[in-house]
């Protein structure tokens, strides 16, 4: 007896363990593996068809499946309704769309879908209980409605002597999935049998559930609902019949709501790709039952399948990229026009087709048609070299583009009358004009550098080109055997356009060869005299001294930060207001220029400098970037458009609240008390120190670089300086000898009533709790300047709860899941130990694909130069 008890038991567990969601996955996917791979023949001999199927009705089916989206949307809108929450249809519309995306990929996608909420919505923010209230009525009527329609097409089935298998078996569990719902819906409204088990299992989540089922149900939004959601049961019926009739067979409504039910059964029961291969291979064997040939039901399927499921999906994806669609707008064109190069010298140095190219002899000069052919090839090679200025927003590159694509238009169908490339080079020129307010970065007097270079860089090369060319050169090309002397003196009258250079081409190379030549000096010299136009510079050198001791002058006046002691370190530049009393403090990299926090200034003008800064960094081919903005100085951006994205949070101490005593500071009192009885203590060193002091905190700093594995660090923090450090108060860490085993140096803080320090470094064999033993001793300092606060920086990538955007939720995702980020969730941990306030900070940036290049240039500003 013990025994089968113990059978039984293991069975049981046994029988718990099996995933049996997973194993219907499997063989669901197996099944759409064995339909495409048996019916491959097959569905090769529809494509055909496909293109012989009749276009008007293939359009009515299209256009149904735009009303199948409106319908979804339009009971997403009836469904929170219900709920007294109003939505729009554009919200509906990508509600929908993001949610059928989602559900094809997700394990039982139909409901776990629901649970995605697009950020559009996250922001309104509406009651998270509503939401997930009027998602459930959403996925609940959807389920009742196939229910309700399922039931008379089955019984009609049966009828009619159709044998459908265990269909009336689906459709049974799906009223009893039905029922079980309502009556664990009502005892969780009513407090009935349910919920009094689920509050005594789980106390915690009554307060929830009470929630979830607080408020009025709108009775008449909700019939509205279920009868919309019959009305997209009749969309999916009438899919199928249009692709019968879309493939001339004689339409069957009683097939197709036959069909159509069983397939909806069948995506219902599917944990996994919405029945991807099951339906196909279910709705081929229905149709074979009305009568209809295996290669019709196959057509009649794929086609329906198209309209039902692979359309929405369509729309879907591009429901998810139209968020990056501004991404996509400064990457397109560049990889476009570098396309459009390609295809340029692809087809010029491709044979032309010959019916063409005799269309083209009959209206065009051979001269004509040689002439549009190089410039063809020229305009390609430089479109590819013009890619790469699209990518970085240029000005200057974007009318290039325009230009050069222009070229290519007419030039394709000028060669050989090749519209397919002109068509093409139309598209990027079309392209280039919807994407024009991308591209604003003016050039700056570096270019008429470039343009001195690519004129000597053309100029040598031709040389070397030319030199190779004429000395393997065939005498019938020229009349002439070149010497080298020749070939530089030639290949210089040409570059430098002079017509009496004594060459006479006598075949088509030699034409070509020469016309090559004039263009490419021609656009040597163009290129040069474009960079002349509107050319600015940005004076990088290193800043005056009169700068600095202004800058650190307006600080004193108008400094309220923490970070106010870095605006003025060796690697910052300076931007003075010409209007009002204030200055900008930036670094610059890549083209950027990152600002560190807000101008320094009275706060009635910070918006006037900020607006000034925007025009210099316009004006000097720059783009702005924000560096650690406070959550409540947003509103100063908004003028400018910029995008934001969160940082961190600065961690802020309140020292009269900082207290020893108490349970939760147990472990950080015995750490203290370790310290102590190893003979270790903690001190102030007030400035100036001696140079022996100085030389023991220099290696303790380079001992912490080194094993360790730091590096220096600057732009919002500092480097060790002995300069710096010998005029800062310290806190240090002295073991039972005396030697110093951890030190921190207090920097000048201009935020009110606060204190704060850079560098906390320690050696290798520093005691465990020496950094816990400075901050304490720093609290103590704090007290004796008559500070309230202390400012312990900045916890990178934490305190995001709710990210706003793709790259918020890339950036939590690897704060919590990526282990080379481990080391902020430690700084974070031991700044929680000590703060009571916590402040978001941003990184304000203007386009979205600068968000791509940022990370690099902000790594190069921040080291030492």
């Amino acid at each position: 007896m013990k025994l089968l008890t113990i059978n039984q038991f293991s069975f049981k567990k046994l029988y718990s363990k099996i995933r049996w969601q997973e194993i219907l996955a499997v063989l669901i996917l197996f099944l759409a593996f064995v339909f495409f791979r048996s019916e491959r023949k097959e569905m090769a001999s529809i494509l055909p068809q496909l293109h012989q199927a009749n276009s008007i009705w293939i359009f009515a089916g299209v256009v149904l499946s735009l009303v199948y989206i409106f319908l979804q949307s339009l009971m997403y809108v009836t469904s929170f309704r219900t709920v007294g929450v109003k939505l729009s249809i554009k919200d509906a519309i990508e509600l929908f769309l993001k949610r059928n995306f989602l559900s094809v990929f997700l394990p039982a996608g139909g409901i776990s879908s629901l649970a995605f909420t697009p950020k559009n919505l996250q922001r309104r923010n509406f009651d998270k209980n509503t939401i997930h209230k009027a998602s459930a009525i959403y996925g609940f009527v959807g389920i009742v409605t196939v229910f309700l329609v399922g039931i008379p097409i089955v019984v009609y089935a049966g009828f009619a002597d159709k044998n459908f298998g265990n269909s009336w078996l689906w459709l049974l569990g799906v009223g009893i999935f039905i029922s079980t719902v309502l009556y664990i819906v009502n005892s969780l409204r009513n407090k009935g049998i349910v919920y009094h088990l689920l509050e005594r299992k789980f106390p915690t989540k009554a307060s929830e559930i009470d929630g979830f089922f607080s408020g009025e149900i709108d009775k008449k939004q909700f019939y509205y609902t279920v009868f919309i959601s019959i009305l997209i049961e009749f969309c999916g019926i009438f899919h199928l019949l249009i692709a019968m009739l879309a493939f001339g067979v004689e339409g069957s409504f009683s097939a197709a709501a036959v069909g159509y039910t069983i397939s909806v059964l069948l995506m219902l029961v599917s944990p996994f790709l919405r029945g991807l291969g099951a339906v196909e291979f279910t709705l081929v064997y229905i149709l074979a039952n009305f009568g209809f040939t295996h290669s019709q039901g196959l057509g009649i399927t794929l086609l329906y399948r198209i309209f039902e499921f692979w359309l929405p999906l369509s729309f879907g994806i591009i429901a998810f990229i139209w968020n990056g669609r501004k991404i996509i707008a400064r990457i397109l064109p560049a990889i476009s026009i570098f396309i459009l190069g390609v295809v340029n010298v692809i087809s010029v140095i491709t044979p032309p087709l010959a019916d063409r190219l005799k269309i083209g002899e009959l209206y065009l000069s051979e001269d004509t048609m040689h002439f549009s052919k190089i410039l063809t090839l020229i305009a390609g090679i430089l479109l590819m070299i013009t890619s790469a200025s699209l990518l970085r927003g240029l000005k200057r590159g974007w009318y290039f583009a325009i230009v050069l694509a222009t070229i290519s238009f007419f030039g394709n169908l000028l060669k050989a009358f090749d519209y397919e490339e002109a068509l093409f080079a139309f598209f990027i020129i079309s392209l280039l004009l919807y994407t024009r307010k991308e591209y604003n970065l003016k050039t700056n007097k570096k270019y008429l550098k470039i343009g001195f270079s690519w004129l000597l860089g053309v100029l040598i090369t031709l040389i070397f080109f030319n030199f190779f060319s004429f000395y393997f050169i065939d005498k019938q090309h020229f009349g002439i055997d070149f010497t080298w002397e020749q070939s530089i003196a030639y290949t210089l009258k040409s570059f430098l356009f002079f017509e009496s250079n004594g060459l006479t081409p006598k075949t088509g190379f030699a034409r070509d060869f020469q016309i090559i030549n004039y263009i490419l000096g021609g656009i040597s010299w163009l290129l040069l005299i474009f960079s002349l136009f509107n050319v600015r510079k940005l004076v990088l050198e290193e800043e005056e001294t009169d700068d600095f001791v202004r800058s650190k002058d307006l600080i004193e006046k108008y400094g309220i930060s923490s970070m106010d002691h870095f605006k003025t370190s060796k690697e910052k530049h300076f931007y003075f207001s010409d209007e009002v009393e204030g200055f900008v403090s930036y670094a610059v990299a890549n083209d950027f220029a990152f600002v560190l926090e807000e101008p320094v200034c009275a706060e009635e003008n910070r918006l006037e400098i900020l607006s000034e800064f925007e025009d210099f960094c316009k004006i000097n081919s720059l783009k702005s970037v924000y560096y650690r903005i406070d959550e409540q100085s947003l509103f100063h951006f908004q003028p400018f458009k910029k995008q934001k994205l969160f940082i961190g949070q600065e961690a802020i101490m309140n020292v009269n609240d900082f207290k020893l005593e108490g349970k939760e500071r147990k472990s950080l009192r015995n750490g203290l008390n370790t310290l102590v009885k190893k003979g270790c203590t903690s001190e102030i060193l007030y400035s100036p120190h001696s140079t022996k002091i100085i030389n023991e905190i220099e290696a303790i700093s380079d001992e912490w670089l080194k094993e360790f594995d730091k590096e220096e660090m600057v732009f919002s923090q500092g480097m060790f300086d002995r300069d710096e450090i010998a005029r800062q108060d310290l806190i240090v860490i002295k073991n039972e000898m005396g030697k110093i085993e951890a030190f921190l140096n207090v920097i000048p803080d201009f935020a009110p009533e606060e204190c704060t320090y850079d560098l906390i470094r320690k050696t290798v064999d520093a005691p465990n709790g020496s950094m816990d033993a400075l901050i304490v001793k720093l609290v103590e300092y704090a007290k004796e300047k008559n500070k309230l606060y202390i400012n312990l920086g900045l916890a990178p990538l934490s305190g995001l709860d709710k990210p706003d955007n793709t790259a918020e939720e890339i950036l939590k995702f690897v704060y919590n899941r990526v282990g080379s980020f481990k080391h902020y969730q430690s700084l974070r941990d031991f700044k929680e130990k000590y703060a009571n306030t916590w402040e978001n900070k941003y990184l304000i940036y203007g386009k979205e694909f600068d968000l791509l290049q940022i990370p690099a240039a902000l790594n190069k500003i921040s080291k030492p130069l």
